[in-house]
């Protein structure tokens, strides 16, 4: 039996093709539907599951390629992040046998396509099961994940996981100059987890501003990354509240979402109190010099659109531990104070909790001060 994957996203081909070799499926897969006609009509498949939104030839394109011009009565299975009712009706009026939207678990695709053929079992005499936490993302998204000397404190094995189950995501690590073993477990990390987590390796110590930028340049070079974002490697934020970043900037305008620890709505968030105490004269100040009222700046969870994340980043920091307040300062130079602000969102977390370990002391924060003058002097010249 012959399945036909037809998706302009890598990632999300590779869970496909990955999970139903396993089941003994034969998997060829297209990552464009000029390449998925000509599979097509080389291999003969039995089933065919397409993507909608491509770029060139769409999937309805491509359905009705199949249908008006092969004449061709082969099962279709629509796997796509289009949720418009019109586009649906579209389909199955050209044919189609199935339509899922994204996200979707693998574990529902799977049953899709065993009932399309008509609950026949599936060719492998053992059959896998499909952890049901598994998805199948609507957008991919690349996540910077900066690490300095994060030997002690780097949870590894939860990101993997992540990336596992949330198929649709990759992590880049970036070892921002380690001088402990940070480098050998990232890679031992990504030999493990090479599909979803790569490791970006700075020789010299920049600090984290360096590091998430240099990340964030070297993936937006990955063309099927739809939003890039990144996330502190002790994981202070957990990834069901980056999630919920990602899920609002994907069904709003919003082009950048930014975490927020302060406006909590009634969530369990613990910090000492001296560092909470700072923080919100630091806040404060930062308000001032930008003239957003943005309760905070800092939180090292953001997720951003392409056009942000390549204009925003193309010039070094002026400072190591404050570009957070400079991407919001650039976004108001670049596209004016009033539409700045209905770019940005902030939104507050479920979740979060100060870690042992931070690089940033309490003499870091008298600095942040002066830092925060270097940052109004800079931009308003």
């Amino acid at each position: 039996m012959k399945i036909l994957a037809i998706d302009d996203q890598n990632l999300i081909l590779m869970s496909i093709q990955k999970r139903f070799s396993q089941l003994g499926y034969e998997v060829f897969t297209a990552q464009s539907g000029s390449e998925g006609i000509k599979l097509f009509e080389k291999e003969d498949p039995n089933l065919v599951i397409v993507d909608i939104n491509m770029e060139g030839m769409s999937g309805l394109e491509v359905v009705k390629y199949l249908r008006n011009e092969k004449e061709s009565n082969v099962p279709i299975l629509v796997l796509s992040g289009n949720q418009e009712e019109e586009i649906i009706m579209d389909g199955f009026e050209l044919g189609i046998n199935d339509y899922m939207k994204k996200p979707v678990s693998l574990r529902e695709v799977t049953a899709r396509v065993k009932r399309i053929f008509n609950n026949q079992p599936h060719p492998a005499s053992l059959n896998l099961e499909v952890d049901e936490v598994t998805m199948l993302q609507k957008n991919c998204i690349g996540v910077v994940v900066p690490c300095y000397n994060e030997a002690e404190r780097l949870l590894g094995g939860e990101f993997a996981d992540f990336g596992k189950y949330n198929t649709g995501y990759h992590i880049c690590f970036v070892n921002d100059g380690s001088t402990d073993n940070t480098l050998e477990l990232l890679e031992d990390l990504q030999r493990k987890n090479k599909d979803i987590i790569s490791v970006l390796n700075l020789t010299k110590n920049g600090g984290k501003a360096e590091a998430v930028r240099q990340g964030i340049l070297h993936l937006a070079k990955d063309l099927e990354l739809d939003y890039l974002g990144f996330l502190d490697a002790d994981l202070s934020t957990n990834f069901e509240d980056f999630k919920d970043l990602v899920d609002t900037i994907q069904h709003s305008n919003y082009k950048i979402v930014s975490g927020s620890r302060i406006d909590r709505m009634g969530a369990n968030i613990s910090k000492e109190s001296s560092r909470a105490l700072i923080s919100l004269t630091i806040n404060a100040i930062i308000q001032a010099i930008l003239g957003m009222k943005f309760k905070d700046t800092q939180c090292g969870a953001k997720v951003m659109d392409r056009e942000v994340a390549t204009n925003m980043f193309k010039t070094v920091f002026i400072t190591r531990w404050l570009f957070d307040v400079e991407i919001f300062m650039r976004m108001k130079l670049f596209y004016g104070a009033d539409r700045a602000k209905k770019m940005i969102c902030e939104q507050p977390l479920k979740r979060w909790e100060h870690m042992d370990g931070s690089k940033l002391s309490m003499k870091d924060s008298i600095k942040i001060v002066g830092q925060l003058a270097k940052i109004a002097t800079h931009y308003r010249s």
